[in-house]
């Protein structure tokens, strides 16, 4: 697992903010509210469509792009973004809940969930069994789980903990190394993310060296340095299911044509598919 000062100061800053949050609302309430909630949508459904999926993650700022146009240039709330990607053709909306560095948060992804009839992807950094429960609570249908910064048993436990809620896991692995413990942890959809953890560099070959690796029967979705079509396309025939796409869309006012590009990418003839 990676020991720098940056991941420690993330995961850190999340505790702390988990600590505050079960100040307010114990575990025990979390867990009886999460386990009170409508059933989830369908994730796996959604990525077994005919092509390539497209994972549209909503994200006020991040660390590498700084502030998104659809609110930092357009003014847009986020029910009329999460509208704008669903009328645009994407499979999944994902939304960025991370305060630290993203600006995020989980009214967001239920202000998102409940303007549009898509399955809701949080997107955080989970370490700690309250966010689970708390993402729950919230509308999350999948919750993501870095698999290089938990140790295997956290990691297990959190894919459990999910699971019985109804929600699916998408095990972000961003090394070989990462993916075999993934698949040890008995993870069904697995996430390459490009990006580093703790400088944000961008590795644009790390989903076609992992990806050939993994079982045939696992989903297979590409996160980070999709740009456009063509991007979608190789995700595609190195073996993606669906790619998850942030700064492709985030970064045009016009939300829905951008989301719209890639979907109709992702459904040509030309696009490998599962089906």
């Amino acid at each position: 697992m990676p020991a720098s000062q940056a991941v420690d100061s993330v995961v850190d800053a999340v505790l702390r903010d988990v600590a505050r949050r079960e100040a307010g609302v114990s575990f025990r309430e979390i867990k009886a509210r999460s386990r009170d909630m409508e059933p989830t949508r369908d994730v796996r459904a959604a990525l077994l469509r005919s092509g390539c999926g497209v994972i549209v993650e909503i994200k006020r700022t991040s660390p590498v792009h700084g502030p998104t146009a659809p609110f930092s240039a357009s003014g847009l709330s986020v029910e009329d973004v999460a509208c704008a990607i669903e009328d645009g053709g994407a499979h999944l909306i994902a939304c960025q809940t991370e305060r630290v560095r993203f600006d995020g948060s989980l009214a967001d992804m239920a202000a998102a969930r409940e303007a549009v009839s898509l399955p809701v992807v949080c997107r955080d950094v989970i370490v700690d069994p309250y966010q689970i429960h708390e993402a729950r609570c919230y509308g999350a249908d999948m919750v993501p789980l870095q698999v290089g910064i938990l140790d295997q048993h956290r990691l297990e436990a959190l894919i459990d903990r999910a699971e019985s809620l109804g929600m699916e896991v998408m095990a972000e692995v961003r090394t070989p190394e990462d993916a075999d413990r993934a698949l040890r942890a008995g993870a069904t959809i697995v996430a390459v993310n490009s990006w580093t953890f703790d400088t944000n560099a961008l590795n644009r070959h790390a989903f076609a060296d992992i990806a050939p690796g993994l079982p045939t029967e696992v989903l297979k979705i590409s996160l980070g340095g999709v740009r456009n079509a063509r991007d979608l396309i190789d995700a595609a025939a190195a073996g993606a299911d669906a790619v998850l796409a942030a700064e492709a869309v985030m970064s045009h006012e016009d939300i829905c044509a951008a989301t719209r590009r890639l979907a109709a990418a992702g459904q040509h003839p030309a696009c490998p598919s599962r089906s």
